[in-house]
């Protein structure tokens, strides 16, 4: 230990002496407290020199120093001699210091900072105390914690920018504070600043693994402290911001799948979410298979019903056609009255694109036997729906104006499943022949036929599809 600091002690306390009449009760309050410490040190300097000791002087030379510094700025012009007598002790402080942490630096710099949340965890009363009055005359809320139990029940009660941390505490130390900050899915991000008599390498390089941020010796640089806070408080408003952005995209999104899942299939709308780029004015060419059905007769159906009827009805049905269709990866256009339109190919291609359609179909011919069950136990009539194929090349992408536009389909291949549609019975599926080339499955294949359509020149060859080959 300096001798030199030693000396300065009772100067220092002979000055006071001389001016106390002249102080403020703050300020003797401020003294009382250095003493107080100055007492320790003396009482430390003729005890063995142990690693807790160093422990200890480390604490007493941070004690020091603060008071020190703060009645420094009360004295400075009125009490020369007093104040001279600070400065004095001040130096021998630095000098101590720098012998035994290796570390030196400009105590004349300051630094522009923005007022962050501070928790200072320790067990020394006076520490706590210097740590929060420096801090706050920066203009930082400071909270303190006397102990590692403290310091978790602050941060489950108070949103947290920086945390100054004691290692050496009775109960649950430093250490074990660090780890379960670092662990805690909601604390993990802040950060965590360990200020320590501690000077163990071995320890040191143990709480940087653990996620510590910084580690600074006990007596600290104020204004290195001030520039580690800055830069922990300014990663913890990045960590902020991003999080509350991720938020908001997660809020966006779920928001986009409830409204527009209502309307668009989950294909469409992951890819709208994953390029939005996507959601421009225009399209691109595209090989799918087109499914259009239609209940045959609804509309004279319809007449003899009420309108309550008719939604329950048509409800009934579309919502088990829009399951099925789904669940073959089918994409739905749009519902025109009792009739659906989907696609199979886009905005996703997949090798199988006509085999699922196809089976789709199938799958909804079989579900109509239920839907009509249903129907006929309310008093309904039974309903039959025609269902037409076709696979070919159109525009698909995001059809209309600025203002409003819809992913959808364009093109000759659009025409020509219309038309098919307008022929089929009730019960029935037909395909085209593009669609029936391009299955690579088995299905049983009824009646073919040439048809000439409205609309149409060329003349049409379609197939019965009545089920899987077995």
């Amino acid at each position: 230990m300096e001798e030199h600091l030693l000396e300065a002690i009772p100067d220092l306390r002979n000055a006071f002496e001389a001016a106390q009449e002249a102080l403020a009760a703050d300020t003797l309050d401020d003294f009382a407290r250095l003493l107080e410490a100055a007492d320790r040190l003396e009482s430390l300097a003729r005890a063995d020199g142990t690693a807790a000791n160093v422990h200890d002087l480390m604490n007493i030379l941070t004690a020091l120093r603060g008071y020190a510094e703060m009645l420094r700025e009360d004295v400075k012009g009125d009490l020369p001699e007093l104040s001279s007598q600070l400065e004095t002790l001040l130096q021998h402080i630095e000098s101590t210091r720098s012998v035994n942490t290796d570390a030196g630096g400009s105590e004349k710099r300051s630094l522009t900072v923005e007022p962050g949340f501070i928790l200072a965890v320790d067990d020394l009363k006076e520490n706590r105390e210097l740590l929060a009055r420096n801090l706050s005359n920066s203009g930082h809320i400071v909270i303190t914690a006397a102990s590692g139990e403290e310091a978790l029940r602050a941060l489950e009660q108070s949103d947290v920018d920086v945390v100054l941390l004691d290692l050496l505490m009775p109960g649950m130390d430093g250490h074990e504070v660090l780890r379960r900050i670092k662990d805690h899915p909601d604390w993990r991000a802040t950060p965590v600043i360990v200020i320590s008599g501690n000077q163990d390498m071995d320890g040191i390089i143990e709480c940087i693994e653990a996620g510590a941020d910084d580690y600074l010796f006990k007596p600290f640089n104020p204004v290195l402290l001030q520039a580690r806070i800055k830069a922990g408080i300014e990663r913890k408003r990045w960590h902020d911001r991003e999080e509350q952005y991720r938020q908001q995209l997660e809020r966006n999104e779920k928001f986009i799948r409830a409204t527009f899942g209502r309307y668009l299939s989950d294909e469409i709308v992951t890819d709208i979410l994953e390029r939005p780029e996507g959601l421009e004015l225009g399209g691109d060419l595209r090989r799918v298979s087109i499914m259009l059905s239609d209940i045959r007769g609804f509309t004279t159906l319809s007449e003899h019903l009420a309108p309550s009827q008719v939604v329950t009805m048509l409800n009934r049905y579309l919502g088990t056609m829009t399951e099925i269709i789904m669940a073959h990866n089918g994409t739905i256009d749009e519902f025109i009255g009792d009739a659906i339109l989907a696609v199979f190919g886009a905005p996703q291609r997949r090798d199988d694109d006509s085999d699922r359609a196809v089976t789709c179909a199938l799958a909804m011919q079989s579900a109509m036997v239920e839907i009509n069950a249903l129907n006929q136990a309310e008093g309904f009539p039974a309903v039959h729906t025609g269902i037409a194929i076709n696979t070919g090349d159109v525009i698909a992408g995001n059809i209309g104006s600025e203002r409003r536009s819809k992913y959808g389909f364009v093109g000759h291949a659009m025409n020509v499943t219309s038309r098919i549609e307008d022929i089929t019975g009730g019960g029935e599926i037909l395909v085209s022949e593009s669609t029936l080339i391009s299955l690579s499955g088995d299905y049983k294949v009824g009646t073919s036929k040439k048809v000439n359509v409205k609309g149409i020149d060329e003349t049409i060859l379609v197939h019965q599809i009545t089920g899987k080959a077995e």
